[in-house]
C-alpha cells in the first residue's frame, strides 16, 4: 500500500469514501459527527490545495483518505478535563476515512504519519466508538476534551513514539 498526496483525479472517489463513512457512522450509533455535509469533495480539494490531503492507495484503488499536518492546530490550544502528554511539536490527523474494501488500512495511514512526526494528536466525536477503540488499540492515550471552532466537543488523543 502506498501513501501519497491527493491529486485532482482522486476527488470523486474521496467524496464517495466520505459519504460511505458518514453512512457507517449513522448506522453504528454516531449520527452527530460529519452531519453538516463535511467532509466532502470541497473539503478534500481544500486539503489538497493546502498540501495536507493524503490517500492510501492499494493497487489502483484508494483505500483511505486523511488530512495530515505538521502545523499546530488552534483547537488543540485549550484542552479540558485533562492534559496533552507533552507540548512538543506534533502532527495532527483529521478527516480519516477508509473505503469499505480498505478496512484495516488505518494502521498504514497512522504509521506513515508517525514516520513524519513521532508525536501525533487526533480527536473524534464522543459517539464514534469504533474510532475511539481503534485509537486505543493503536496506543493512543485519551487526554481530555477539546472544542472545534464551531463549539462542537471532541475527545482528544495523543501518541508519542518512543
Amino acid at each position: 500500500m502506498e501513501i501519497r498526496k491527493t491529486v485532482e483525479a482522486d476527488l470523486v472517489r474521496i467524496g464517495e469514501i466520505y459519504e460511505n463513512a458518514k453512512r457507517f457512522m449513522r448506522e453504528s450509533g454516531n449520527p452527530n459527527q460529519w452531519n453538516s455535509g463535511t467532509p466532502n469533495v470541497d473539503t478534500a480539494r481544500e486539503d489538497m490545495e493546502n498540501g495536507v490531503g493524503y490517500v492510501a492507495v492499494d493497487g489502483d484503488e484508494i483505500a483511505a483518505v486523511f488530512m495530515f499536518s505538521l502545523d499546530r492546530d488552534p483547537t488543540y490550544e485549550k484542552i479540558y478535563d485533562g492534559a496533552w502528554l507533552n507540548d512538543e511539536p506534533y502532527g495532527v490527523i483529521h478527516r480519516i476515512a477508509v473505503a469499505e474494501q480498505g478496512k484495516g488500512t488505518i494502521d498504514v495511514c497512522i504509521n506513515e504519519c508517525f514516520c513524519r512526526r513521532p508525536n501525533l494528536r487526533i480527536d473524534t466525536h464522543r459517539d464514534n466508538l469504533p474510532m475511539q477503540r481503534a485509537l486505543l488499540k493503536r496506543g493512543f492515550r485519551y487526554c481530555g476534551r477539546i472544542f472545534l471552532e464551531n463549539g462542537d466537543e471532541r475527545l482528544a488523543y495523543q501518541k508519542i513514539e518512543p
